[in-house]
């Protein structure tokens, strides 16, 4: 080989261990960065070791396409005795009779339903957008892809909750195939019990989106959709139930027929492989939620309602005062008056403190980039150990951003110094022993 064509190779081979180099070096700063924050994104939270361990596990180079026990390639005994116990511990999780662990995230759940009992005949009422729902249930979004238009719900600002009459009137009058529940920002259970008599009335499917709320609902702290007339549930397994991000579908088919129809949804509807070291992954979080769950719940609602009674003493406008402020890990924020929430977020960002902004009811899906609202998640800061009193320490932060306006380089230090004392993962086999730096966090 000529001695020139080996010097071009050499170059491509610096070039490229550049690239390599870039990429780890990125990851070790977003490590060290977030091993220093305040993590307060609601729909995030962080793995157990043991759950990460699944996710670096071989499982990652296997391509498990098809159901178990029936696959298209050989190769996965072992897949799939992971696979049937992953199901059984969901199914037990959720006391339901049916669960699918494949899909990839709770957007991709939604697909899957929406593949199985939807389409451009079918009617479907949701929240809106506006009103905290997820973009998967808007026409811009899944439903919309499957050429279906929603209908929005009535919803009441004061209670941050759908109205009641309103939403029985809008549901008798569509007669929908599909009522879907279930929001982004979802402070309150949906009143289920009250439309159990509307939803007979009229035949529907009663879909619930649970994201946010699946580790609640696991702990039987938040409602129970499978006894207030839900037929179907989905999710994503990283927000409450803090596993990998995944998705799962949650059901009591009424017949075969249903069961086959949400199977064939998901696999092969809208997936083909489905990532056997998430589902894996999912099984390890969801034994750790039967021993767990339950504590780390509770002290998620705990957190939350703590954290909103601070913010509220130091002048910041916090919906649902009169409630409590949430029965849930989110916090819903008007900061209208303080700059709005796409500035705010960033101003936080710079001082460690890692929220979002978040349209308000009052918003419109154009403001989107400067909405009146931000949104606040305790669990993540719950699994990593604080506790009620932790959290007047995380409203001062806060405060200091929103309602002083102080730099955020100088709040930064202070952040660190918070986090300093909160670097084990809590609520979790063996959760104590490596903390988040050993275990490549």
């Amino acid at each position: 080989m000529e001695p020139g064509i080996i010097l071009k190779w050499d170059n491509k081979e610096v070039c490229m261990r550049k690239h390599i180099d870039f990429i780890r070096t990125q990851s070790k700063k977003h490590t060290k960065w977030f091993s220093n924050s305040l993590p307060m994104i609601a729909s995030e939270n962080i793995i157990s070791p043991l759950a990460r361990e699944m996710m670096l596990s071989d499982f990652q180079d296997k391509y498990a396409e098809g159901p178990v026990g029936d696959r298209y390639y050989e190769g996965n005994e072992y897949v799939d005795n992971v696979e049937r116990r992953v199901k059984k511990l969901a199914r037990e999780t959720f006391d339901v009779d049916y669960a699918d662990v494949r899909p990839l995230s709770g957007t991709n759940a939604n697909q899957a339903v929406l593949m199985a009992l939807g389409g451009p005949n079918k009617k479907i009422t949701a929240p809106d957008v506006s009103d905290g729902a997820h973009i998967s249930s808007a026409k811009f979004g899944s439903v919309g892809f499957r050429g279906m238009e929603p209908e929005t719900y009535p919803f009441d600002v004061d209670e941050m909750n759908l109205d009641i009459e309103g939403t029985k009137k809008l549901i008798r009058k569509e007669r929908p195939d599909i009522a879907l529940f279930g929001r982004s920002v979802f402070l309150f259970p949906p009143p289920l019990d009250e439309l159990k008599d509307v939803f007979e009335e009229v035949g529907c499917k009663v879909w619930y989106d649970g994201a946010h709320v699946l580790g609640l609902i696991a702990a039987g702290k938040f409602q129970k959709p499978m006894e207030e007339g839900v037929d179907i549930m989905t999710g994503s397994t990283h927000k409450t139930l803090p596993g990998p991000q995944k998705g799962v579908v949650l059901a009591n088919p009424a017949n075969e027929e249903e069961k086959e129809k949400l199977s064939a949804g998901v696999f092969p509807g809208v997936l083909s492989n489905h990532h056997m070291h998430s589902v894996a992954a999912l099984g390890i979080t969801l034994a750790e939620q039967r021993k767990f769950g339950e504590k780390y719940a509770e002290q998620i609602i705990k957190n939350a309602k703590a954290l909103g009674q601070a913010l509220y003493e130091r002048g910041i406008d916090v919906l649902c005062e009169h409630k409590g402020f949430t029965e849930s890990h989110t916090l819903a924020v008007d900061v209208q008056e303080h700059g709005g929430g796409g500035t705010l977020a960033e101003a936080l960002e710079e001082a460690n403190i890692i929220a979002n902004k978040n349209l308000m009811p009052w918003d419109d899906v154009e403001s989107a980039k400067e909405p009146s609202g931000l949104r606040f998640g305790s669990q993540a800061l719950t699994r990593l150990g604080m506790k009620e009193g932790h959290m007047e320490e995380v409203a001062e932060l806060i405060e200091r951003v929103v309602v002083n306006r102080e730099k955020p380089v100088k709040i930064k230090e202070d952040v660190k110094a918070l986090r300093e004392d909160f670097q084990e993962i809590h609520y979790c086999f063996d959760g104590g022993e490596k903390g988040l730096h050993g275990m490549g966090y």
